[in-house]
């Protein structure tokens, strides 16, 4: 981050960045395709927590609970300390059109993993992927208010009046 706060995202090549983390250029490749993927480190293990968070979520609840359970628990990865270092990471990815492509495939695969998190405990494919993908817009909701505040609300604060926001909105639609 620090790289491509100095020297440009498009100026920074993977080589400069094996050399400030002290790797050789042979290493970095060995953690990352492309210079690209640094923006984007951990996005698997993300993936694989809102699987086992949703298939997790208690036995009797529905589809929507498991999916809000699975994106509070996201509050792990989005504590208030890291704020200002996700802002850093996203104004990188707003300023490159095929960073934000990049992100985009990255939330559908996030989507993704809710909805096969949803069909292991016994839920119908088109409810799992109709519940996944109102969590991605509720996520996608909680992470820009989550950017843009100011204070210590822990991110889980921002998940779930996202929801309940998405659900407000969705009752008018008849």
């Amino acid at each position: 981050m620090d790289l491509f706060g100095e020297r440009g995202y498009e100026n920074t090549t993977a080589a400069e960045i094996a050399e400030r983390a002290g790797l050789a250029k042979s290493g970095f490749f060995r953690h990352f395709t492309d210079k690209r993927e640094v923006l984007f480190f951990g996005q698997e293990m993300l993936d694989d927590f809102l699987v086992q968070a949703v298939a997790d979520a208690p036995a009797d609840a529905t589809a929507m609970a498991a999916i809000r359970a699975a994106l509070e628990g996201l509050e792990v990865a989005f504590p208030p300390d890291r704020r200002e270092a996700v802002r850093r990471r996203q104004s990188i990815i707003d300023a490159h059109p095929e960073l934000r492509e990049r992100e985009l495939v990255k939330r559908a695969a996030m989507t993704q993993a809710m909805a096969a998190g949803l069909r292991q405990r016994g839920v119908p494919d088109l409810a799992a992927r109709l519940a996944a993908a109102i969590g991605d817009l509720a996520l996608n909701i909680a992470y820009t208010n989550w950017l843009e505040a100011t204070g210590d609300a822990p991110f889980g604060q921002f998940v779930r009046r996202a929801l309940d926001d998405v659900r407000a909105a969705t009752s008018t639609l008849r």
